[in-house]
């Protein structure tokens, strides 16, 4: 990543985050979930700017634990949803960032979701003891 698609992230991030999770809590699916699991939404955006940041950018911003995070709600999520999550983030980053910049932060967020859903959905049984 140049310089100049870096000032684009940054420039953008606020905006884009905003216009994304204002579709997300108005979703029928997603909607419950994460307005149920966030009180301070303006707390919680700049959490988010900080980790999209630390993704694209490598800033280091993110202090946070995004796995423990999610797996707190594991029951009200289902793999369907993330779906769901991936199609709007498309479309705003889509109407938000040029083209390429769009494709990279599409790519992370997929393998972000994909290691969620496994994590929250996918367990193995126990083994039985012999």
């Amino acid at each position: 990543m140049d310089a100049t698609q870096a000032a684009e992230i940054q420039a953008v991030l606020p905006a884009l985050l905003e216009r994304f999770y204002a579709r997300v809590r108005a979703d029928q699916d997603l909607g419950p979930v994460f307005n149920d699991a966030i009180g301070d939404w303006d707390h919680h955006l700049g959490v988010l700017a900080d980790f999209w940041s630390s993704v694209m950018l490598a800033s280091g911003r993110y202090k946070g634990n995004p796995m423990l995070a999610h797996m707190q709600h594991g029951p009200r999520i289902h793999p369907e949803m993330f779906e769901r999550w991936l199609a709007i983030w498309a479309r705003t980053t889509d109407e938000m960032v040029s083209p390429p910049i769009a494709v990279e932060m599409q790519t992370k967020a997929a393998r972000i979701a994909q290691s969620l859903n496994l994590a929250i959905n996918f367990r193995l049984p126990k083994a039985e003891a012999s």
